[in-house]
Parts: structure tokens; sequence; C-alpha cells
């Protein structure tokens, strides 16, 4: 055969047997073997050597495509990257399900809290039923909010410790809805018969309590229902949605803060209250669908092995003192103790623009029109919360780190109090236009950042940890500034409304200083993402 002999070529489209598959390679093979060493014949040994081992690889090669190719179609290259497949919406799956109901729950707790808030304010501030003219009187309320959220978190431990994060959460509920209804009664009853003791409104005895109820009840419940989504939910998923969830919440606010209006004037402010006792009982319903839908597929959050703790003579012990377990925790988990601090700060301001806000909002006389006011102004608020929450954080939070966030948002803050602080007598709109921002700002970015913060942490930091700065973190912040305001007051006399902003403008520079230090300790998405990813191998295995 000389060097110009053509080499055959020959196609198929589809081997009918294996005979003919192996046939048609190995006659491929021949050819090409026999014809590449003619071509190379006066080119010496070495490129005879490579047109041998080209050959061999080539029909190795069609042998390879031959016998893939068997079962029926075209030849498969093996070396072909796979196409991931695209991941199901979270709301199509179990997962997103639970999520779904659990974040009901949650708006409709906001939705009946709503309603409390714009009463309890307007009960405390009104002439018959609360103390328009004390200046020690809102302090000194909020100076027992903390003993209030403590003896309500020491509650909630043993329930958890007893009856699992289900438990914990269908009886802190039933109790919580309990004790407004029968509050919402004892208010109207008292109010018929005009009730007096010792020559004050026995209601008078009943609009206290009830307000340091409000304040410390509603982060309890807050916090479980965050604490289950964010042991559900993976830290890329908990960026993703955790502003539109909270956005459900801002919407159920602002219908209730709305709606305050309608009702007080149907069914007076207790009858209005009552209604948050039922908002409590729709929400437990969504809250129990939450937990079915996991246990039943195998995710429900619980505690992957119970330490006991064992004392003297190796007797057990289960349960510990709530501030033991607090300060173990923050010495293990330092960003968590990082986050308290900041709670305290941001809260210790938001409870002195509240002592601004009910100072000038004692203005408006009538009990209606100011608990109307009121749920105006917070609706206000949860319309503008759920716009940045739907339409602006779920895009930064895309091309922004959490920390980085963090740092930014107590300024806005400190802007607003520094421009009340230079006012001499801050009308009802500036107080008003800082109290707004501020809670804008905790009720959208912070309160995503917060929840953030538990995802990649483990049980205890999600369930007890949480609870202890969502609850007692929260109410101790109020307490300690109300305390140290009544000192204050007490040392020096009533301060002018120019001389409290000032003291907001100090407090917010001490937000934003806590607020800084708490960024350093937060980590990137990427890392809180790994973190999560080990964790849960590690829990597998």
């Amino acid at each position: 055969m000389d060097g110009q002999k053509h080499i055959t070529h020959f196609y198929f489209k589809e081997s009918t047997s294996l005979r003919d598959s192996i046939t048609h390679t190995t006659m491929t093979s021949v050819v090409a073997t026999s014809c590449l060493p003619n071509l190379v014949t006066t080119s010496g040994p070495v490129l005879r050597s490579v047109a041998c081992i080209a050959a061999s690889s080539s029909a190795a090669f069609v042998l390879d495509k031959s016998l893939l190719s068997i079962r029926g179609g075209a030849a498969v290259v093996t070396n072909k990257k796979k196409v991931p497949e695209k991941a199901p919406p979270l709301f199509s799956t179990d997962v997103g399900k639970s999520v779904g109901w659990m974040a009901t729950g949650m708006a409709l707790h906001y939705l009946g809290y709503s309603f409390a808030r714009a009463i309890t304010l307007a009960l405390f501030t009104s002439e018959s039923t609360g103390f328009p003219g004390s200046n020690f009187a809102f302090p000194l309320v909020n100076a027992f909010v903390s003993p209030m959220s403590f003896l309500l978190l020491t509650v909630y431990g043993n329930i958890l410790e007893n009856h699992g994060p289900r438990g914990a959460l269908k009886r802190s509920t039933f109790y919580c809805a309990s004790v407004i209804m029968v509050s919402s009664i004892i208010l109207e009853f008292l109010k018929q018969m005009g009730t007096t003791v010792f020559g004050i409104q026995a209601t008078k005895f009943v609009t206290a309590p009830l307000f340091i109820f409000r304040e410390s009840y509603v982060q309890l419940l807050t916090s479980q229902y965050w604490s289950f989504m964010a042991s559900v939910l993976t830290p890329d998923q908990s960026a993703k949605w955790f502003a539109p969830i909270a956005g459900l919440t801002s919407i159920a606010s602002a219908t209730g803060g709305i709606a305050v209006r309608f009702l007080a004037a149907k069914v007076d402010l207790a009858g209005t209250l009552a209604c948050t006792g039922l908002s409590l009982c729709a929400s437990l319903f969504a809250t129990e669908m939450a937990y079915s839908i996991a246990e039943k597929n195998g995710f429900a959050p619980h505690k992957h092995s119970k330490k006991r703790l064992h004392g003297k003579g190796g007797a057990s012990v289960e349960h510990e003192n709530m501030l033991t377990k607090a300060k173990k925790l923050f010495a293990r988990v330092p960003v968590l103790k990082a986050l308290f601090l900041e709670i305290l700060a941001s809260q210790g301001l938001a409870t002195l623009l509240n002592v601004c806000f009910v100072k000038v909002l004692a203005s408006i006389s009538d009990d209606n029109v100011r608990a109307a006011w009121v749920g105006n102004f917070y609706a206000l608020i949860n319309i503008i919360t759920m716009g940045i929450q739907f339409a602006v954080l779920p895009l930064l939070m895309q091309v922004i780190e959490p920390k980085a966030l963090w740092r930014f948002v107590p300024l806005i803050s400190l802007l607003f109090t520094t421009f009340q602080a230079f006012q001499e007598n801050p009308s009802l709109y500036i107080v008003s236009g800082s109290l707004l921002v501020m809670k804008v700002l905790e009720y959208s970015a912070r309160r995503m950042l917060d929840e953030m913060v538990y995802v990649p942490l483990d049980f205890e930091s999600r369930f007890v940890g949480k609870e202890i700065i969502g609850v007692f973190g929260y109410r101790l912040g109020k307490s300690l500034m109300s305390l140290s305001l009544s000192a204050l007051t007490s040392a020096f006399g009533n301060f002018n409304l120019q001389q409290l902003s000032i003291f907001c403008d100090v407090a917010a520079l001490a937000w934003a200083k806590t607020a800084w230090d708490l960024s350093s300790l937060v980590p990137t998405r990427k890392e809180a993402q790994d973190s999560y990813t080990a964790a849960k191998k590690k829990n597998r295995d």
C-alpha cells in the first residue's frame, strides 16, 4: 500500500447489536492502524511510534463511544459536565410551607399587638384610667418591665426544658391570650361599676400592670417564631426571605393600627383589647400547623443531645438558673454578648424617645382621638417599614454584607435625634419624626440583621440565648434607662423636652458605638453558610 492510499470513512446511525458495534469499531481501527504508519514511512521511528499510539487511541475512543451507545440514541461523551438541577421555589417545599405558617402566626400576633399597644397607651394617658399628669409614672412602669420579662423568661425556660420548643410556644401563647382577655373583661366591668379604691379609680390598678405585661409578652412570643424559622432555613435562605417575612408583620401591624380607630368606636377600648386575645388564638392555630409539618417531615427544631449536669454526690441537676445560663452562653458565643449590649443601648434610646412622645401626646385630650392618633402613627411606621422590607432590603442584601449595615443603621437615627436636640421646644411632629425613624430602622433592617445572627448558631443559642436577649435584654434596656431617668429626676427635678432630647442624642451615640463593636463579630454571608453547613454535617454524623 502506498502513502497516498485513502482512509475509508465509516458512518452509522445506531448499532443494532453488540456484534455490529464491535465489528464496526474493529474495521475502523484496522484501517487507521494500517494507513497512519504508511503516511510517515519517511519520517523515522519516533514519528512512526507516535502514529501508532494515535491509531490505538482512536480505536479505543471509538470503541468507548460505541459501547456507550448500545442502549440506544447518540453516543454519550463521558466527561460532559452535568447541569445542576434548579431548586424548587422555597414555599413549594415542606420547609417553605412550615415557614409560611409560622410567618402567618407571627403576623397575627403583631395584628393583635397593634390593638394592645394603642389601647394601653390610651388608657395610660387617660384622665380617668391613667396617669397623664405624673412625671414619674411612665419611667416607673417601664422600670417594672424588666422584672416582669425576667419572670416570663424563667417560666419559658422551665416549659422549654419540659415540653420542647413546640410545647413552649403553644403554652406561652395560650397564657398571654388568657391574660389579655381576662384584663379586658375586668376593665369593662370596673368601668361599668365605677369602682374606686381609697378614692382612686379601680381601673388604674389594672392599667399599669396591663401596660407592663404588654411591654413584656410581645418579645417572648416573637423570639419563638424567629427561633423556629432560623432553625429550618439556611443562612442563604434567611438573607433572602427574612426581610419579606418581617414585611408580613408590618402589613399586619399597619392593618391593626388603622383598625383601632374603627374598633374603638364600635366596641370601645376594652372590646378592642379583647381582639388581641382573639388574634393570639388564631396565631396559635397557625404555629401548630407549622410544627406539625416540620415534625411530620423530620426537620422540627430539637436538642440533639440533652446535657445533664451533676451536683454533689452525683445528683442529677437538669435546671440551671437563667442568669447562669446567660453567663456561660455569652462566654461561649461572644457575638451574643455583643448583641446583648447593642440591644441595651438601642432600647435605652427607644425608651427616651417614648418618654418624649408620651409627654407631647398628652396634649391630645380626648381618649378615643388619642388612641386613633397612636394607631395611625404606628400604622405609618409599619407601612414605611413594609416598603423597605419588600422593595429595598432584599436587593440591598445582595450587594452589602450584614456587618456594614449594622454600622450604618444607627447613624440615621443619630441625625434625627441631633436635630431634635437643637430645638428649644420640640413639637409633637418633630418628636414623632425621631421616634418614627428609630422604629422603622428597628422593625426593618435591625430586626432582619438580628435574626440573621442566630441562623448559623446552635440550638441553645437560638432558643435559650435568643429569649435571654430578645425578652430580658430588650426590657432590661428599657428598665435601666427608666430607673436612671427617675433617679436623675429625683436628684435634679423635672427635665424639659429639650433636655430629654439631648439625652436621646447621647443614647443614639451609645447605640452607634455598640453596633460598631457588634459588627466586628458578625460573620460574612459565606462564613455563616459554611458554619451552618458544618454544623448540619456534624449533627448528622
